[in-house]
């Protein structure tokens, strides 16, 4: 008399089970993972780290020289040694074209298929890209604004003419000289999400930061308009201390809160384009 083998025992040993197949599902990828794997990627890359370096070295100097070669010192008002407006260009298109090299350079090299795979929701590898290039270049911004203040107050002390942290316009012109790179670097990586093609992204990185808005001159108002929505012409608002100049240079001058309104949208709109971008194109 035979026996029936029981149903089961006939299934293929290696066959999974739905629990062993959901067991081996690893839970998805939280904010913080992803924050951490755009941190690495940052960090193994030894060429942003000098050109961060040269950079700062670069700012830094221009305030140093700029300290050295003003004789008169100051002339009644917060002088510009420290903000030198051709070193803190050269920040914006460093930090612009870093910001749209961050997420260009994946798509050149397909490496941003294999996240999206790992990562479904797009929208959250997009901010944390955008999160941890913040957090870098505020650092840096902050480190290199407050470093070239007081590099050129050294060599204008030595004078008489230098001015204290406590000197009115000071924090403002700090505040606002260590929030530009971020800004910049933000506004590259909504272009570069746009355009995903490297020279294209630095170039339009190039354009909208510093050559367009000298496009727009001051002396009519409609142009003035324009002009102070830029983010380089917010800067120089917000570093100068207007309250020391005469009315004089006062024409069509925009208006302080609306120089930090500036600094706010541009990233706002740059994060918000990148993130629609990525979430309708294919990678």
């Amino acid at each position: 008399m035979t026996r029936t083998a029981p149903a089961h025992a006939h299934a293929p040993a290696h066959a999974p089970s739905v629990a062993s197949a959901t067991s081996a599902a690893g839970p998805p990828a939280r904010f913080g993972d992803l924050l951490a794997a755009e941190w690495i990627k940052m960090r193994s890359l030894r060429s942003t780290w000098w050109t961060i370096a040269l950079t700062a070295l670069f700012v830094i100097g221009c305030a140093t020289v700029a300290s050295l070669a003003d004789h008169g010192g100051t002339s009644g008002f917060l002088p510009f040694d420290a903000f030198t407006p051709g070193a803190y260009m050269t920040l914006m298109l460093v930090s612009g074209s870093v910001g749209a090299v961050t997420i260009v350079s994946e798509h050149g090299s397909g490496l941003i298929r294999t996240t999206m795979v790992a990562v479904p929701a797009r929208h959250a590898v997009v901010l944390a890209k955008a999160v941890v290039l913040a957090a870098v270049w505020t650092t840096v911004g902050t480190v290199i604004s407050l470093a070239a203040f007081l590099a050129s107050q050294a060599v204008l002390d030595g004078r008489h003419a230098g001015v204290p942290l406590t000197h009115p316009g000071v924090a403002r012109a700090l505040v606002a000289s260590a929030l530009l790179a971020p800004a910049c670097a933000l506004v590259g990586l909504g272009l570069g999400a746009l355009i995903r093609h490297t020279p294209g992204s630095v170039a339009a990185t190039l354009f909208t930061l510093v050559m367009l808005p000298p496009l727009f001159s001051t002396s009519r108002q409609w142009s003035a308009d324009v002009n102070h929505v830029m983010v380089v012409s917010a800067w120089k608002r917000l570093v100068q201390n207007w309250g020391d100049l005469p009315d004089i240079n006062r024409v069509h001058d925009a208006t302080v809160p609306g120089s930090w309104a500036v600094y706010a949208v541009w990233p706002l709109v740059a994060v918000a384009l990148a993130v629609v971008v990525v979430r309708r194109r294919d990678v």
